[in-house]
């Protein structure tokens, strides 16, 4: 894959874009990264007729120059949003399993830092405590406790659906990716991203469901989808949340 960095030149203001050439790639499209923005992507130049496809791109980006203002405005809105929840502050608020949890943070004299999920009667709570020896920082010690708990969420729910699926995994491993929440391999390996776990449990568990129907089914078609719905017949709502969230997903942690 090669990627290169452009700018189209418009009366009401420059947009940035990143060309992305890659042999996946069978025509134009054009998308956007919740934080790599405008990504324009298309064969390499070594396919039959696309050596020299500026003009072209220059274009079909004009064509769409409303889209693109519209989903640009529309993320730097949510960013805005998500810098005023405050962050890893004390008192900030943090998405978890769906909801805004408010973030304590207090210290003690133990040996490790820890984390605790606390119910009151203004808003639930994310207690981090942390320890005079532990040296790791809030979004380290956070990032390790969400990670034992998107584990166990992501193993009962493989539990609940692969029987009925008829889909049985040979390894299931956590990772960050950036560009999907999930991945399955033809030899029964399957990926989660730990970031489900801030996600609503529904979201979750569609995309458990999505990883464990490929390994019946690896393409996207009739067959697969209908396996899919059997389990999670609202699977479109809640991949289109996770859509609409991924900024604010990948982002979390962040001070």
């Amino acid at each position: 894959m090669i990627e290169q960095s452009a700018v189209l030149l418009l009366r009401d203001g420059p947009i940035p874009y990143l060309v992305r050439r890659t042999p996946r790639s069978r025509r134009l499209r054009v998308t956007i990264h919740p934080e790599q923005g405008v990504i324009v992507s298309l064969p390499p130049r070594s396919r039959r007729g696309w050596s020299n496809a500026e003009g072209l791109i220059e274009s079909f980006l004009q064509e769409r120059e409303g889209w693109l203002r519209r989903h640009l405005a529309d993320l730097e809105r949510q960013r805005t949003r998500i810098a005023h929840r405050g962050g890893l502050r004390d008192g900030a608020t943090l998405r978890f399993r769906g909801d805004l949890h408010r973030l304590r943070i207090t210290s003690s004299d133990a040996a490790r830092s820890t984390v605790s999920r606390d119910g009151t009667d203004e808003a639930d709570e994310l207690v981090v405590t942390l320890a005079a020896a532990d040296r790791r920082a809030v979004g380290d010690v956070l990032r390790d406790w969400l990670k034992d708990r998107a584990r166990i969420a992501i193993e009962r729910e493989i539990g609940i659906h692969a029987e009925p699926l008829r889909a049985t995994p040979s390894a299931v491993t956590l990772r960050d990716p950036r560009t999907r929440w999930g991945s399955a391999s033809r030899e029964g390996r399957l990926s989660f991203s730990w970031r489900l776990v801030l996600a609503p449990a529904e979201a979750l568990e569609t995309v458990v469901v999505h990883e464990l129907a490929h390994l019946r089914y690896f393409g996207h078609g009739p067959r697969f989808w209908a396996l899919v719905a059997s389990r999670r017949p609202d699977h479109r709502d809640w991949r289109r949340w996770l859509r609409e969230h991924s900024l604010e997903l990948h982002t979390a942690l962040e001070t």
